[in-house]
């Protein structure tokens, strides 16, 4: 969600209404959202909670969802591989770069020195605070409501993931199918960048034709491109790459 950082809100209320937009949940209990976007640096300052505990709990919600989707996904599938799916799904790398798409990190109140030092655009922060913000879903819904916006947020990144991994670049691969298939070459366009100059999160669409088949989220265009030819894959149904 590209603009974030400058609809930055100053006044708590409006603040949270966005977070509470980004996260498509509206919470009961607004406290829990707020601890959720309060960095331990503001915590101290202002003698208040921060969102470290909720990190915590956000940890193993986040996993029992993750492995809860692959086990149903994926019947026949050995532990080995259920493991290999859910590290990647919910590797610091990836949660980091779904919440700096999002743009929750420009939400989250940092204390003057955690400011002035650059904490926001911190990658460590970023995945603490979406863990948080699950975490917070969770005390406030249920497992249910928890679920729904986990599988949503990071639905890009489980079509992308949790597709039989290609033997080839994905990117390859899906030219390789419409090329034979359709008739026509995928075109990737840039659809959102975040972040530093020095440490940018791209989001990148890619089209086949005039249809959206998927979309990825990476540190680098091509990292980006790569995601999102494999949730082309995954939404095209190509379990497998040519040999």
């Amino acid at each position: 969600m590209s603009g974030i950082r400058a609809q930055l809100m100053t006044s708590s209320p409006d603040r949270l209404a966005l977070a509470e937009s980004i996260l498509g949940y509206r919470f009961s209990d607004p406290t829990l959202l707020e601890r959720a976007l309060t960095h331990p640096s503001y915590a101290a300052e202002h003698h208040t909670p921060s969102y470290e505990r909720l990190e915590f709990l956000g940890d193993s919600v986040l996993g029992f969802v993750i492995a809860d989707e692959l086990f149903s996904r994926f019947p026949k599938a050995p532990e080995g591989d259920l493991t290999k799916r859910k590290i990647t799904a919910v590797s610091g790398e990836t949660l980091s770069a779904v919440s700096e798409s999002l743009g929750i990190p420009a939400l989250v109140r940092l204390g003057r020195g955690e400011r002035a030092s650059g904490g926001r655009s911190r990658r460590s922060m970023a995945e603490n605070v979406f863990e948080a913000a699950l975490a917070a879903v969770y005390l406030d819904g249920g497992i249910v409501a928890a679920r729904e916006v986990v599988l949503r947020l990071l639905s890009g990144v489980l079509d992308a993931g949790l597709v039989s991994a290609p033997l080839e670049d994905p990117k390859s691969v899906l030219q390789e199918h419409t090329q034979s298939a359709l008739g026509v070459l995928p075109e990737y366009v840039v659809t959102g960048e975040v972040g530093d100059p020095h440490d940018r999160t791209f989001t990148v669409v890619v089209f086949v034709g005039n249809d959206s088949l998927g979309s990825g989220i990476g540190r680098s265009k091509k990292d980006a491109e790569k995601a999102a030819a494999a949730s082309a894959i995954a939404t095209l149904g190509i379990t497998r790459a040519r040999r």
